[in-house]
C-alpha cells in the first residue's frame, strides 16, 4: 500500500507524490507547509541550491523545486525509497518543464555518509536533514560536520523526534530557532 502526500504549492502544486509505506516517514503536509511558508517569507527558495538528506519520498527537495529552487538533490540509501524519489522527481520535472522551467534534479541512491564523503558537491544554501528517528544525534552531528565545506550563507532544517534530545550543534552552526509540532521538532540552523 502506498501513502500519498502532495506538493503543496508552486508550479507543481497539488501534484500527488508516492511513498513506500514501510520504508519512510514523510514530513506531514502541515509541517512542510509551515517550513516552506517560513522559507518563502525569508526569500530563501527562489534560485536555491537544495540538498535533501534521508530524502524518503523527496517531498522536501521537490517542494523546493516546485517553488523555484535551481537545484534539488535527494540522497536516499533505501533502494525502494530511492526508486520512489526517482518517480516523484519525474512527475515534478514534467510539471516544471511544461512551464519551461529548468532545474537540476537528481536522486543519489547512497548512504548520507558515503555521499558526503564523495567529491562533486558545490555550494549549497538550503539543506534538509530528516533522518529516520532511530538514527542517533551523533550521525546528525557527523553529517553537519561533513556538510560544512559545501555551505554558503546556508539555512539548514533538521527534523527530529520530540522524544529525542536536542543535538549538539558543531562549531560553525548557529541555532536560529526551534519549532515543535507534537511528535516532531524542527531545528533551524544557519551556517
Amino acid at each position: 500500500m502506498l501513502i500519498m502526500t502532495r506538493i503543496i504549492a508552486g508550479v507543481a502544486g497539488s501534484l500527488k507524490l508516492a511513498s513506500p509505506a514501510k520504508t519512510t516517514r514523510p514530513t506531514s503536509d502541515r509541517i512542510r507547509e509551515s517550513i516552506f511558508s517560513r522559507l518563502e517569507a525569508r526569500d530563501l527558495i527562489e534560485g536555491a541550491r537544495v540538498l535533501d538528506l534521508y530524502a524518503g519520498t523527496g517531498a522536501l527537495a521537490l517542494e523546493s523545486a516546485s517553488r523555484g529552487a535551481a537545484l534539488a538533490w535527494m540522497v536516499e540509501r533505501d533502494g525502494k525509497a530511492a526508486a520512489v524519489c526517482v518517480a516523484n522527481l519525474k512527475s515534478v520535472a514534467k510539471a516544471l518543464y511544461k512551464e519551461e522551467i529548468e532545474f537540476d534534479g537528481k536522486v543519489i541512491n547512497k548512504s548520507v555518509t558515503a555521499f558526503l564523503a564523495s567529491p562533486g558537491l558545490d555550494e549549497l544554501n538550503l539543506v534538509f536533514i530528516d533522518p529516520p528517528y532511530e538514527i542517533g544525534n551523533e550521525e546528525v552531528q557527523e553529517n553537519l560536520e561533513a556538510l560544512k565545506p559545501f555551505l554558503k550563507d546556508a539555512t539548514i532544517v533538521v527534523e527530529r523526534s520530540s522524544r529525542t534530545e536536542s543535538p549538539v550543534w558543531p562549531v560553525g552552526y548557529t541555532l536560529d530557532d526551534t519549532k515543535s509540532y507534537g511528535d516532531t521538532v524542527t531545528y533551524w540552523l544557519s551556517a
